[in-house]
């Protein structure tokens, strides 16, 4: 069996850089372990109605990658109008947040000990930015923080803020500060020269069918080039020697012997500390503890198909409710009509951020489904609405957890694969990072790009603080050249 170029994992990452290896004549192949391509950026089917592992719109300053997103699906794109709020004490409030809509929601009381507490940060902030609580008080006020960040984040973490790391939050919610949120909601606009905030994005991208049609649109092209995807078959070692990676072992999830493939290199997608951990033979001790370390968490969505044709206007809402453990609410109507079969019909998408060791993850569906419907009762967003079906999708290591510490972890492991020159990682899991789609198809653009002698470095897209300073221009990477198109970040992708 002649030596070709494999790919970890099928989603955004992994099948961007397959599709850009085939198209410069690079024979490869990608191996998937799930059934479906996407990762999380996948659409799941349910008796006709479609959905989201998470809401995953698409929003790029890299033009290559939204060019990609045209030529993948032309028309099959849809320009959507942004619309998320926050559930807060029975109470819709709009994000991005104006003080208007915050005033009447919270009352005059409430919003003299916002600004109040403000105006306490910004004269005596934290001196170290260390947690993700500090960075935010630092910018928002304590008081802020506990209203619209606290609850929902220790939600999707399973931890408190002040053990999440600064970092996190340094790309999570890039250039925004609340006097920029109040200027952009009296006067419009954005930053200097007039570019709009990171999280202020009011339009998107979406696949008229869901974003698993972008990626089975990239899995075809890529067959189409030479490049094949094989699903249900897990990698399970990656064998080197010398410093080079010269051959990986595969099995079928579905049964099977083992295959040996010779390999020139290694493109991988897939969580971590799960490469370090299948490297044959073993990393040093001190490595593969580093990797035990990494931790991810799983994500379940409870999908409620109700008896009416419009309950909300929103996308989706956030729910800082503490009293119910919903995290997020997606209406998939919202996103595209297609999605839904029935125009009499509406489907939501509950979203519980979990980990497998605990009883959410462990219960029977039509527990799951009883509390989604519940839940939703309780925060009257079904307004006596009849639930007429339902089902529920579990996603394993849905997220990599940046707790406090996981940044010198994953330095650990960086130092330790760098040190193979055919070895590749790419993508959320891939780097331990948080990367939105535009982010995971940069890095398999550029490391396809590298197999061909380029020296792009893949750990520097989406890595400053800054990103992308309002106003500051994006410059795409030369061949050879180090430096890569820095993107926007969505606070409302999966």
């Amino acid at each position: 069996m002649s030596s070709s170029t494999v790919v970890i994992g099928a989603g955004p990452a992994g099948l961007t850089a397959g599709l850009e290896l085939g198209r410069r004549g690079v024979p490869a192949e990608i191996f998937e372990q799930d059934r479906l391509v996407g990762g999380i950026s996948r659409t799941v089917e349910y008796r006709g109605f479609r959905f989201d592992i998470g809401g995953h719109r698409l929003y790029t300053k890299a033009p290559e990658v939204e060019a990609l997103w045209h030529d993948l699906l032309g028309d099959e794109l849809l320009v959507r109008q942004r619309l998320s709020r926050i559930l807060y004490r029975g109470r819709l409030f709009d994000y991005p947040l104006k003080p208007v809509n915050a005033l009447v929601g919270l009352g005059p009381w409430e919003a003299v000990r916002i600004a109040a507490s403000y105006a306490r940060a910004r004269l005596r902030p934290h001196a170290e930015e260390e947690t993700f609580e500090q960075w935010v008080v630092n910018r928002f006020g304590r008081r802020l923080y506990q209203i619209f960040f606290e609850t929902y984040t220790e939600k999707v973490w399973g931890i408190p803020p002040s053990r999440i790391g600064a970092e996190w939050a340094a790309q999570r919610i890039k250039n925004l500060d609340l006097v920029t949120a109040v200027r952009n909601a009296l006067f419009g606009g954005g930053g200097r020269s007039g570019e709009v905030v990171t999280t202020l994005i009011d339009r998107f991208l979406y696949p008229r069918l869901g974003p698993g049609q972008l990626w089975d649109a990239c899995r075809q092209r890529a067959a189409e080039v030479g490049v094949p995807t094989h699903t249900g078959v897990r990698v399970t070692a990656v064998q080197h020697a010398g410093g080079r990676a010269h051959a990986v072992r595969t099995r079928r999830i579905a049964g099977g012997g083992e295959e040996r493939r010779p390999v020139d290199r290694v493109i991988s997608s897939m969580p971590l500390s799960s490469l370090v951990q299948c490297l044959d033979p073993p990393p040093p001790a001190a490595v593969l503890e580093a990797a035990r370390r990494l931790r991810y968490r799983d994500f379940l969505t409870v999908v409620l198909i109700i008896d009416r044709a419009e309950l909300f206007p929103d996308n989706w809402i956030y729910v800082h409710d503490p009293e119910v453990r919903v995290g997020r609410v997606q209406n998939f109507k919202n996103w595209s009509p297609d999605l839904v079969p029935d125009p009499s019909l509406t489907s939501l998408g509950l979203e519980y951020f979990v980990d497998r060791t605990g009883e959410l993850w462990r219960a029977p569906e039509e527990e799951l489904l009883a509390l989604g419907e519940a839940e939703s009762r309780r925060l009257g967003l079904l307004d006596g609405a009849r639930v007429v079906d339902g089902t529920v999708v579990r996603m394993p290591r849905a997220y990599p957890v940046y707790d406090r510490g996981y940044a010198g972890v994953v330095a650990v492991l960086r130092r330790y694969l760098e040190s193979f020159s055919n070895l590749a990682c790419i993508g959320r899991n891939g780097q331990h990072r948080y990367n939105n789609q535009d982010h995971s198809m940069l890095t398999g653009l550029l490391a396809a790009r590298n197999r061909d002698g380029a020296d792009h470095e893949l750990w520097d897209v989406n890595l400053e603080e800054k990103y992308l300073e309002a106003g500051e221009a994006n410059t795409a990477p030369a061949a050879g050249d180090r430096r890569v198109p820095m993107t926007v970040a969505m606070e409302g992708e999966g």
